[in-house]
């Protein structure tokens, strides 16, 4: 094909984007604006700049299983009802939901004509009986890795919702292992720019980067007016990586600074019990509230001047999005890492409940620096875009169904960090390393860089 061809296709697919994305800022219609690649998916392969020779028919779609723990509570199962709900209007693909839960009660919604099958040890049985092309795997089991790693007969999407440390901090052998696995694995998502960009090239891990979609329409959500005197805390409080007892331990130091200061946990109280025993014996009985889980924790939003993440890692938290677009200034404990990490939000480099209370009352007593950060804060959100992101995923999933080739150099297109960055993550993240787990505390960069001789600490 010439070039003047190329070039010509490419801006007629790109108008046509452009007109789909300017009714994607309506309410959703999914309906009414999706793309019907039957018609268009050579006009596609040109316009992506890449030369399929798989043929797409409408008798023989591309079939897609989502295999994820279940699609109740957490973000990782609300990223999975989303995904499965943009797919499912794609006129290719065919979805199929493979979860290790049967049905719950409160699910998040997916259409009522997904196929859904329970895995528990036939899981090569349902993808051969149900002719799976592509395999969207959201799990962390590593014997089923290694084993679909070793199965030729489909091509499998490894999208990891945790970011490395996540493993490194909670369950070392378990890093060494999933990781090791990983360097054998064809294709990779990462939604952690550091992890992606820069640590799994040096750890021989072919990745490319994405977002999370995002659950809130940023034209549709009017921001927090950062009136209260209110902090909030979301999260499984009985992970412990959540850490809620130094945002806990912070309120006894803002209660004396900030009278009248009130911190609001969001949390399933199964499993929480020890919490308010701290609690009492802190007697912040009048400064905080346990309000049990919530769904869709918009009210709360609203009415909050400050959002908090102890948590010692994270990967793209939906909580941290949603609070970021509604204009609520934010503080990290050490996630400089996250795609989200920067505008709006104050990471601290130590894990003191002082230094949490030192910045959230300098947050909280001062209007103009709080209405700033939460202005940085929702602005930096507008750059996220669930149309686009859609598209991104389409991409790569016609890059896998064709050939790996096609995914190499979809993968050629990933965003990179300037290096200057990366170095300054890297250090930062050692040295709370060696602060946080002793037998890091000799540690190099060089040596953190070296997957295998991470594998030799023990």
């Amino acid at each position: 094909m010439k070039l003047s061809n190329s070039i010509f296709y490419e801006i007629k697919f790109i108008f046509f984007i452009s007109i789909i994305l300017k009714i994607g800022y309506q309410k959703i219609n999914l309906k009414k604006y999706y793309l019907d690649i039957y018609k268009n998916y050579e006009k596609l392969n040109e316009s992506l700049n890449l030369t399929f020779f798989k043929n797409i028919k409408k008798e023989s779609k591309i079939n897609i299983a989502i295999y994820g723990y279940c699609i109740k509570n957490g973000g990782r199962a609300r990223i999975t009802s989303l995904l499965i709900n943009y797919f499912h209007k794609i006129s290719i693909f065919n979805i199929i939901l493979f979860t290790r839960t049967n049905i719950e009660k409160e699910e998040y919604f997916i259409p009522n004509n997904i196929k859904r099958f329970t895995i528990k040890n036939h899981l090569f049985k349902i993808i051969n009986k149900n002719k799976i092309n592509i395999l969207i795997y959201e799990l962390d089991d590593i014997k089923e890795i290694t084993q679909l790693n070793n199965y030729s007969n489909i091509n499998v999407i490894f999208y990891q919702h945790s970011s490395s440390f996540d493993w490194l901090y909670k369950n070392y052998t378990k890093f060494k292992l999933i990781y090791k696995a990983f360097s054998l694995s064809k294709y990779i998502i990462s939604i952690v720019p550091f992890d992606s960009n820069y640590l799994f090239k040096k750890w021989g891990i072919n990745s490319i980067l994405m977002t999370n979609f995002i659950t809130h329409e940023f034209n549709y959500v009017s921001p927090s007016d950062l009136s209260t005197k209110t902090i909030l805390l979301i999260g499984r409080g009985k992970d412990t990586k959540k850490r809620f007892h130094i945002g806990i331990e912070a309120m006894e130091y803002i209660k004396n600074e900030i009278p009248g200061s009130e911190l609001i946990i969001i949390s399933n109280l199964t499993g929480i019990e020890h919490f308010p025993k701290l609690v009492n014996n802190l007697d912040l009985g009048n400064n905080i509230k346990f309000n049990g889980y919530s769904s869709s924790p918009d009210l709360f939003f609203k009415n909050v001047s400050l959002n908090i993440f102890p948590s010692i890692s994270e990967a793209f938290p939906m909580v941290l999005s949603e609070a970021k677009i509604y204009g609520i200034p934010c503080i990290l404990l050490g996630l400089d890492y996250i795609y989200i990490a920067k505008n709006g939000t104050i990471i601290i480099y130590d894990d003191s409940p002082e230094s949490l209370a030192k910045e959230s009352i300098n947050i909280i007593i001062n209007k103009e620096y709080r209405k700033k950060l939460g202005k940085e804060a929702r602005k930096s959100m507008k750059q996220f875009n669930n149309e686009i992101l859609l598209i991104k995923w389409i991409k790569l999933i016609l890059s896998a169904y064709n050939d790996e080739i096609f995914y190499i150099k979809f993968r050629g297109e990933n965003h990179l960090m300037p290096q200057n960055d990366e170095i300054s993550i890297l250090n930062n993240q050692i040295k709370l390393l060696k602060m946080r787990n002793e037998i890091f505390k000799n540690i190099t960069q060089k040596e953190f860089e070296n997957f295998k001789y991470m594998e030799l600490i023990q």
